[in-house]
C-alpha cells in the first residue's frame, strides 16, 4: 500500500495543497520548512507520520541554486520506503527542471546495482480544478496556452510552456503520453513499456481530474513492481494518488476556542487576490490595512500606529485584513524583501491573534516563521488549492493558505467565514 510519502515543494502553499489531497483521506498529513523535520518536540520527522511534506522555499534561486536545496532536502529527508512526488508550480514558476533533474539524480544513486540505476518519472502538472490543463505536453490555463495568461507574463523561467523543452533545459529525457493514449485501452501496460527504456519522464496529458486518476492509478502499479521511480506535478495529480488508496477518515481535530480575530495578509500581486482583497475589505467587521510598498521600503516604522490600531481590533475579535499596496508597475525582484519586512513588522501581533491566513506561499511562509510557527499539520480543504489546516511550533491556531492565482473574488471571504467558525467553535469539523 502507497501510504508513505515525501511531497517536495518549491513554497509553502504548493507543499500544503498537495498534502491535504492525503489529509482529506485519512492520512496524517504535515508540511514543514527550515530545520524544523530535525526534531523540535512538534512531531516532524517521526517515522510513523504517513505523509510529510517539505517546502524547500526554491522559487526564487537560479536553476543551480534550486537544483543544490533540492539534493540536500533529499539527501535529509528521504527515507527508502517513501514515494517521492516532486511538487512543481502549474504554471511552471520557479525552477521546475533543474529540481526534476535533482531528483533523478538523486534516485539513481539509491537504486540498486541490478537495475543500473533506473529511474522513471510521471509528469502530470494539470489541475484542472484551478482550470490548468496539459495538451499536446503544454500547459494551459482556462484553455488558452499558458504564454496568454497572467501569471506568466509576471513571472516565467523558460522560453515557452512545452513541458518536454522545459524538462530538456535540464538534460531531462522525456516521452510524450498524449491524451487519447491516457483514456485509450491498455494505458498501463503503455505506461509500463515507457518505464522499462529507464531514465526517461513520461509527460502525461490530462483535462479533467478522471484522466489524472487514470494516471496515477498506473503510475502506481509501477511504483509497486519495483522500478525506482516518482511522480512530477500539482495538486491535481496529488489528489488522484491520495484517492487510489484512501485510508478511514481520521478523528475530528479539535482545539480551544479563540477570542482573537483573524489576521489575514495579501502578499500575492495576482488579480484573482486582489479581487479579493477589494470585496473582504468592503465587509463589515474587517479592520483594512494597506501597506505602501515604499513604506516597507523606506521606513517600516511609520507603521507603528496602524499596527497599534490593529492589535486592538485582533484582540477585540475584529478580523484584520493587510495588503502589500503596489504601486505601478511592480518590481518582482523587490518581493521578498517587502514580504520580509512585513512580517518583521507585523511580528508582535502574533501572539494574539485566533487565526491566520495568506496569499502567496513566500508570504506564508516569511509571517509563519516570524510567529515562531514549523509547520502545519494539515485538515481540510476550504476550496480547491486553500488548504485548512493547525500550526505547529510558539502558536496554536488555525491557518488557511492559498496560492496568489487561485480562487475568484470571493475566496477571501470563504477563507475568513471558515477561520471565523473554527476559532469560535474550536472544531475543523
Amino acid at each position: 500500500m502507497a501510504d508513505r510519502w515525501l511531497i517536495l515543494a518549491d513554497d509553502l502553499t504548493g507543499a500544503a495543497d498537495c498534502a491535504i489531497a492525503f489529509g482529506r483521506r485519512g492520512r496524517a498529513a504535515a508540511v514543514s520548512w527550515g530545520t524544523a523535520t530535525q526534531g523540535t518536540g512538534t512531531g516532524f520527522g517521526s517515522a510513523d507520520l504517513p505523509v510529510l511534506s517539505y517546502d524547500a522555499d526554491s522559487r526564487g534561486l537560479s536553476a543551480a541554486a534550486a537544483a543544490q536545496r533540492h539534493a540536500q532536502c533529499l539527501r535529509r529527508l528521504h527515507d527508502p520506503d517513501r514515494i517521492l512526488f516532486k511538487k512543481i508550480d502549474s504554471t511552471l514558476r520557479g525552477q521546475p527542471a533543474a529540481e526534476t533533474a535533482a531528483a533523478i539524480h538523486h534516485l539513481k544513486g539509491r537504486t540498486e546495482a541490478g537495475r543500473a540505476g533506473t529511474v522513471f518519472g510521471i509528469c502530470a502538472p494539470a489541475f484542472p480544478a484551478a482550470g490548468r490543463t496539459t495538451v499536446g505536453g503544454r500547459v494551459h490555463v482556462d484553455g488558452r496556452p499558458l504564454e496568454d495568461a497572467e501569471v506568466w507574463t509576471r513571472d516565467h523561467s523558460y522560453a515557452n510552456a512545452d513541458l518536454a523543452f522545459m524538462l530538456g533545459t535540464a538534460g531531462v529525457a522525456t516521452k510524450a503520453v498524449p491524451l487519447a493514449m491516457v483514456r485509450g485501452p491498455g494505458f498501463a501496460s503503455q505506461l509500463e513499456q515507457i518505464a522499462a527504456a529507464g531514465d526517461v519522464v513520461a509527460i502525461c496529458d490530462a483535462e479533467t481530474q478522471e484522466d489524472l486518476d487514470c494516471i496515477a492509478a498506473a503510475g502506481l502499479r509501477i511504483a509497486a513492481a519495483g522500478l525506482s521511480s516518482f511522480f512530477v506535478g500539482s495538486a491535481g495529480l496529488a489528489h488522484a494518488l491520495a484517492a487510489v488508496e484512501a485510508s478511514p477518515p481520521l478523528a475530528p481535530l479539535r482545539i480551544a476556542p479563540h477570542r482573537g480575530g483573524s489576521l489575514i495578509v495579501v502578499g500575492s500581486l495576482a488579480a484573482a487576490s486582489r479581487a479579493a482583497t477589494r470585496k473582504l475589505a468592503a465587509l463589515d467587521g474587517v479592520v483594512h490595512l494597506p501597506v505602501p510598498s515604499e513604506t516597507l521600503l523606506r521606513d517600516p516604522g511609520d507603521l507603528a500606529a496602524s499596527l497599534a490600531h490593529v492589535e486592538i481590533a485582533i484582540a477585540a475579535g475584529h478580523d484584520v485584513l493587510v495588503e502589500i499596496a503596489m504601486e505601478g508597475v511592480p518590481d518582482m525582484a523587490l518581493g521578498p524583501r517587502l514580504v520580509q519586512t512585513l512580517a518583521d513588522a507585523l511580528a508582535p501581533l502574533g501572539s494574539g491573534i485566533g487565526a491566520f491566513a495568506a496569499t502567496g506561499g513566500e508570504t506564508a511562509s516569511a509571517l509563519l516563521s516570524r510567529f515562531g510557527v514549523e509547520g502545519i499539520r494539515l485538515v481540510d480543504e476550504i476550496e480547491p488549492g486553500v488548504s485548512l489546516g493547525l500550526t505547529l511550533g510558539r502558536l496554536a491556531i488555525p491557518v488557511a493558505t492559498k496560492a496568489g492565482a487561485f480562487g475568484d473574488a470571493d475566496s477571501l471571504i470563504r477563507i475568513r467565514e471558515r477561520l471565523r467558525a473554527v476559532r469560535i467553535e474550536g472544531s475543523f469539523s
